[in-house]
């Protein structure tokens, strides 16, 4: 497949933040008296305010936000654990090596984010698209068509890297390539892909004359 850039999620694309998610999300559910595994399997992929208006329906709004304000802050200062995924760090230096522009587009917000591509040691890109930015979130399109209009490309000159089946939903909606590295089993579309990944390690990038790249799978 031929591209001019890249969009990846964070969370379980580039970097592994399950014991973080799983922790702060495990304590919120027991402290609400909702199972943990009805939260866990709700939660990926998903913004944190999509996340908590589905589970407190009937609640005001203001009680929404002050559960986002205090679980946003959990996630942000607990990085325990945190970890670049395999392939992500020789990935992004690949990437900045030849000059081909890539951005997070992640459904955490600023701060979670920000805190999490530090502790894996990721390189800082010039954008990231976060939830702040995005009035309708993963599955949605419009995280992904901003991250394509920040790259000054259209949609379908970028290759979507995603692991949860709202993002690869989204990234598809969007119009864009999309590479699912790692999906959970039964998610949906994945026959509509272009490419379904073990680890990150697996893409090769070559960059042309002409500007346009090309993305292989190691066979």
């Amino acid at each position: 497949m031929k591209c001019k850039g890249f969009l990846f999620d964070l969370d379980g694309t580039l970097v592994d933040s399950l014991p973080v998610v799983e922790r702060a999300w495990s304590n919120w559910a027991s402290q609400h008296g909702i199972a943990t595994s009805e939260v866990l399997n709700f939660i990926h992929g998903k913004q944190a305010i999509t996340s908590l208006r589905h589970f407190m329906a009937g609640a005001s709004e203001e009680a929404i936000q002050q559960e986002f304000v205090a679980l946003e802050k959990i996630e942000a200062e607990d990085t325990d654990g945190i970890t670049a995924l395999p392939g992500a760090l020789q990935l992004l230096a690949t990437l900045d090596e030849l000059g081909i522009p890539w951005l997070i587009v992640t459904s955490g917000s600023l701060p979670v984010a920000s805190a999490r591509r530090k502790a894996a040691g990721l390189p800082e890109p010039e954008e990231m698209v976060t939830a702040e930015r995005i009035q309708n979130g993963k599955p949605e399109p419009d995280a992904y068509l901003l991250g394509a209009q920040l790259l000054a490309l259209e949609p379908e000159e970028c290759v979507v890297v995603e692991d949860a089946a709202a993002g690869i939903l989204s990234g598809l909606a969007a119009g864009a390539h999309v590479v699912a590295v790692n999906p959970p089993a039964g998610s949906p579309r994945l026959e509509d892909v272009d490419m379904v990944l073990h680890s990150l390690e697996e893409l090769i990038i070559n960059k042309n004359p002409d500007g346009t790249i090309d993305v292989h799978r190691k066979h």
